[in-house]
């Protein structure tokens, strides 16, 4: 089997193995078998697109609509590879599945627009599943609606040319969406677990997600939740397109 690739853009170590273990665990894969870049740390360098079964962009603090005087040199250099890099794959509608940042990178292709305007508090909230949703190979293996852990300070507010709703919540109209046959985004985590977004809660204290005064309310929040069915995106991924 060829390789999958996940792109993390984490600095900080111990969130960004964290999210390289729960991503290698939730797709049932060997590290071998799913090699990591840290974008935050280097260039991505040349991707051969036959090297790879898939493509799994992680999330992390980076977001495409930060004001630019206000990105890192690091930020800049990544959204520029993966803006290169998401047109290479929806125009080869190559397997891909972005998580969080990666709604971003894929929702400002032609046509979309990203922005503040739906950002949504960290914790668990019910996603619901469109008709196109529940009929599609990825989401299908999902119930219509689920639990999902969550927490974004931007969102797609218009969809880019071409792509399908998948998913929903009450306070973010677009939650998943999918481009040609193969690629895919969603706004929520499929990867967390209770202790992981706790972690991140407590990582991500300065990054303007809350206020300080909320840290402990949030965490009891997320171990109270029930988030038990995201991760089975990230097996079913593996499933189709495993090559």
């Amino acid at each position: 089997m060829r390789p999958f690739l996940f792109l993390g853009t984490r600095a900080e170590d111990d969130v960004a193995q964290q999210e390289y273990d729960g991503v290698l665990a939730g797709c049932g894969l060997r590290p071998e078998e799913l090699v990591r870049v840290r974008l935050e740390a280097g260039p991505l360098g040349e991707v051969d697109l036959a090297d790879w079964s898939g493509i799994v962009l992680g999330g992390g603090p980076f977001n495409m609509s930060d004001p630019e005087d206000r990105k890192s040199p690091a930020q800049r250099r990544a959204e520029a590879e993966l803006r290169v890099l998401a047109r290479r794959v929806v125009a080869a509608d190559f397997p891909f599945l972005g998580a969080c940042y990666g709604i971003g990178v894929l929702g400002t292709l032609p046509g979309g627009v990203v922005d503040r305007t739906f950002g949504e508090p960290i914790g668990a909230l019910p996603v619901r599943l469109t008709d196109e949703g529940r009929a599609d190979p990825l989401f299908g293996v999902m119930p219509a609606e689920f639990d999902a852990y969550l927490g974004h300070k931007e969102a797609v507010t218009r969809l880019p040319d071409g792509a399908v709703l998948l998913a929903s919540t009450d306070t973010c109209p677009v939650h998943a969406f999918r481009l040609g046959r193969n690629v895919y985004a969603t706004q929520f985590h499929p990867e967390l677990d209770p202790v992981a977004i706790c972690d991140r809660i407590d990582a991500y204290s300065a990054h303007g997600y809350y206020e300080p005064h909320e840290q402990e309310q949030l965490k009891d929040a997320a171990r109270a939740a029930l988030v038990t069915e995201p991760v089975r995106l990230l097996a079913r991924f593996v499933e189709l397109h495993a090559r």
